[in-house]
């Protein structure tokens, strides 16, 4: 008794099976009640499952079919039949990408397929589908070309996935989401990926909490399933992702720059479905955030390779490691800070630049700083951000403005650092206003809350879980769905070799900036030598009769300079003049065609007479 309650049981969950997949079930009325309805599903089942494998088999029994019916009814229509193969060959063959055929070698099978195909039933169509050696022809060059079919490793992987999840209901019941059905499902290169839709009541946070379970039911490695929302933002509805073959297991190396303006979005790295990782940096701030060598200082790299190759942007660095990360860049950087006072100068002079900025746009009547070879864009790249807090203090104040206000007038920020907590990070107005976060690898889950905001790893962003340098998670407007990706890789060698070729034609410092730079000097140096009431009243102040050097002193070291140029750090000593006013005296110069830059941040003067 309990064996017929089985098997009719098992008949009933077939018949469901079949419905649900396109197959619908015939009862048989016969003597044996019981054997013949078994055997009838278990053939249809078998059928069905392997219907991937016999597809060769079934084209070549519906070939023979339609040779059979153009031969009794239709025998003159034979030339009609070659044309219309040669057109839809040759068809395919060009145009069969449009078709789910995007390989070559896909596209020439299909085609060397259809022209057999259609050869033979014009044959049949002309002498009879049994006339010999026609139905030899048919059954060997079947055998033929149902080898490639067989063999063919997306195909292949296409049925076992049809396979798996084919018995998602049972798998939904293991891993607690029972329910939820597969409403679509695509192979690619690394694996396959489906879409849920969640049962009634179930909400992405609980497919998130069963991915351990899902790991296990499907039979992949750990950290190989990956669960996100959709696009359209629907509750009821999942993307899965089921990684076979890690497309990030090797390197990716760098192809190149891609942008020439800041007003373009940068291409970090790649998706696992291997879509570029494009971020625009024009009027935001960013943070490159990890452990000590999850790969921070390759995407600062892959950065800088972009940005220097832009003719409307304006580079200044802190490197507080005495410019072990960044010197290599220093013939594309306008500014580098090495030392704690240095940087606190540098960022200073920023302020002073964001303020004149704003007041040029104040004047113009415009509301934010449009970037251009002749206004270009003012970035600063902070890297270890922490040693700035500890080692520069008062530097933070400034941070923190530039952070708060710098977006309009195109003054901004990017740090990099170990955890940007709140004593790393000074005041919270720096890390708040950090619109791109890219969080590489971090020892702890909280620290991926810490960098990428609370609640983001109980949301799906796991960053503890990377497993290799230069993975990363990237949080910004254009990306608030947890997808893994890697940044290029840019070699040492390659870094070099970009710096060199770069470093020709980088933009100068526009005239505004630079006119705000002379008069926040020039009100420096005038508190600085303003003499107090004892100093003025003193005898001895009215012997200080020293003259200050100017610009015919500044010609002069220009002039006698040797043939490789001056810096700008050895025009100050041999002058006495502030930073600001050089570079602004020597953009005057150049443009009068009087001195010229012999490579990138080394002058000379022309061989021309003494201007004075």
């Amino acid at each position: 008794m309990n064996r017929h309650r089985a098997s009719r049981y098992q008949m009933r969950r077939n018949a469901r099976r079949m419905r649900r997949y396109g197959v619908e079930p015939m009862a048989l009325i016969t003597e044996d009640l019981e054997f013949a309805p078994l055997v009838i599903a278990s053939i249809a089942r078998a059928v069905w499952r392997y219907r991937s494998e016999l597809a060769p088999l079934t084209i070549a029994a519906a070939v023979l079919v339609t040779g059979v019916i153009l031969r009794r009814w239709f025998p003159e229509w034979w030339p009609t039949v070659i044309i219309a193969v040669v057109l839809v060959a040759g068809a395919v063959a060009i145009w069969g990408r449009w078709v789910n055929l995007p390989r070559p070698i896909e596209r020439g099978y299909a085609a060397v397929t259809t022209a057999f195909a259609g050869t033979w039933l014009t044959l049949a169509a002309y002498q009879g589908p049994f006339t010999a050696p026609l139905p030899a022809v048919l059954g060997i060059g079947t055998l033929v070309l149902a080898v490639p079919w067989w063999a063919h490793r997306r195909r292949r992987a296409r049925v076992r996935v049809e396979r798996t999840l084919a018995a998602w209901p049972d798998i939904a019941q293991a891993v607690g989401l029972a329910g939820s059905r597969v409403q679509s499902a695509i192979v690619d290169l690394w694996g396959y990926r489906f879409r849920l839709g969640l049962g009634l009541g179930q909400t992405v946070e609980d497919a998130l909490t069963a991915v351990p379970r899902l790991e296990s039911a499907l039979g992949t490695t750990r950290g190989g399933v990956r669960v996100q929302p959709v696009a359209s933002k629907k509750a009821n509805r999942a993307d899965v992702r089921v990684i076979e073959t890690d497309p990030h297991a090797d390197a990716i190396a760098w192809p190149g720059p891609s942008i020439t303006s800041i007003t373009q979005p940068v291409k970090l790295g790649l998706f696992e479905d291997g879509m570029p990782v494009r971020v625009p940096f024009l009027r935001r701030h960013g943070l490159f955030a990890g452990i000590s060598g999850a790969g921070k200082s390759g995407g600062v790299n892959v950065l800088l390779g972009d940005l220097t190759a832009c003719q409307d942007v304006i580079l200044w660095a802190i490197d507080l490691k005495r410019g072990m990360e960044l010197l290599p860049w220093s013939s594309c950087i306008d500014r580098l800070a090495t030392t704690p006072q240095e940087a606190e100068a540098l960022l200073a002079d920023a302020v002073v630049i964001l303020d004149g900025r704003a007041d040029d746009l104040t004047r113009r009547g415009e509301r934010v700083w449009e970037p251009s070879p002749e206004r270009p864009a003012l970035i600063i790249i902070i890297d270890e951000y922490a040693e700035l807090a500890s080692e520069a203090p008062r530097a933070i104040d400034y941070a923190d403005s530039i952070a708060r206000r710098g977006r309009a007038p195109a003054v901004n920020l990017i740090a990099a650092t170990q955890r940007p907590s709140k004593e790393a990070m000074g005041k919270s107005a720096v890390r708040s206003q950090m619109d791109v976060r890219l969080c590489f690898r971090v020892r702890e889950p909280r620290d991926g809350d810490l960098i990428l905001g609370q609640g983001m790893v109980k949301a799906g962003w796991h960053p503890h879980k990377l497993d290799a340098p230069g993975k990363f998670l990237i949080s910004s407007p254009e990306h608030d769905i947890p997808r893994r990706a890697r940044s290029y890789l840019l070699g040492d060698e390659r870094v070099a070799a970009t710096a060199e070729r770069h470093a020709e034609g980088r933009p100068s410092l526009d005239a505004v900036s630079l006119a705000a730079l002379d008069a926040a000097a020039s009100t420096a140096e005038r508190h600085a030598d303003a003499p107090t009431e004892e100093e003025r009243t003193s005898p001895r102040h009215a012997r200080q009769t020293a003259p200050k050097r100017g610009d015919s002193v500044l010609w002069a070291v220009l002039r006698d300079a040797p043939e490789n140029g001056i810096t700008v750090d050895e025009l100050k000593t041999a002058t006495g003049m502030s930073r600001p006013t050089i570079y602004r005296r020597l953009s005057q110069l150049e443009n009068d065609g009087r001195v010229r830059q012999v490579s990138r941040g080394r002058w000379r003067a022309r061989l021309d007479p003494d201007p004075a």
